[in-house]
């Protein structure tokens, strides 16, 4: 089991300390956060002091206020932008992806007004536009763009796996791929072993939290069963923490890595 952490939950004014913190902790990597404005690009001179140091970094997170779906052309091409920026500095990192939603709180149709202003079909032709110009550049780069479907009350486009697998089985590129986040598919999914079967060919990247969005352990998620599962389709990546934490990370990140590496 290879497991990583989000850069944001780690202890540290540096990667290097961070890094340092990560390994204490019984991590194996961590997760970059890519902010807009092409961010994650300025901190190149940052980022291979890292890498020269021994930091592994092999994916990014995308971390804006809009992204690929955006119902705003404007923003929608700046989210692609940015995200061509973080997959050519994963690259350069020696990473595998990055990874980024649909959108992420713009819309939902469980909270009113319930109506989107874009219908559905529209909704794919844009989902499909951005993924296959970034699923082009992503090849070119030698790395992967990785969707991830978000619960009902975060976006309301791509909400399950087979969603998300489903186009990127429309872009028909192996760059475009799947991340599989262990909180929304709590709640979307109706037999998360099953989902997980179903879109195995497609899973490029994990993350994890518990079903209250606290690091694993945490709450009340069948662990064994979700890492069987993964197990069971041969997911050799990394599980990234994504969460919140329910006490100081000095206690509570070590404490979780222990539960989900007894858990196999």
């Amino acid at each position: 089991m290879k497991l990583a952490c989000q850069e944001q939950l780690l202890p540290g004014a540096t990667l290097q300390e961070k890094w340092d913190a990560a390994q204490h902790y019984g991590f194996d990597a961590i997760e970059l956060r890519g902010k807009g404005d092409h961010r994650l690009r300025s901190r190149l001179p940052e980022l291979r002091a890292a890498l020269r140091d021994g930091v592994p970094m092999p994916v990014v997170c995308v971390e804006m206020d809009h992204f690929i779906g955006d119902f705003d052309p404007a923003r929608r091409s700046d989210a692609v932008a940015n995200m061509r920026t973080q997959l050519s500095v994963v690259a350069e990192l020696g990473g595998t992806g990055a990874v980024t939603p649909a959108s992420y709180g713009m819309f939902s149709r469980r909270l009113p007004p319930f109506e989107p202003p874009r219908p559905p079909d529209q909704d794919r032709e844009v989902l499909l536009d951005g993924l296959a110009a970034l699923g082009a550049h992503a090849a070119a780069e030698g790395v992967a763009i990785l969707l991830e479907p978000l619960n009902r009350y975060e976006d309301h486009m791509v909400n399950t796996v087979a969603a998300a697998a489903e186009l990127a089985d429309a872009v028909g590129l192996a760059s475009v791929q799947v991340a599989a986040d262990s909180y929304h598919m709590n709640i979307e999914e109706a037999d998360v072993g099953a989902a997980l079967r179903a879109v195995a060919p497609r899973i490029g990247h994990v993350q994890v939290s518990d079903s209250n969005r606290l690091e694993p352990g945490a709450g009340h998620l069948d662990w064994a069963s979700f890492l069987g599962s993964l197990s069971g389709v041969g997911y050799g990546g990394y599980l990234s923490f994504e969460c919140r934490l329910s006490g100081n990370a000095d206690v509570v990140l070590p404490r979780a890595t222990a539960f989900l590496r007894g858990q196999q």
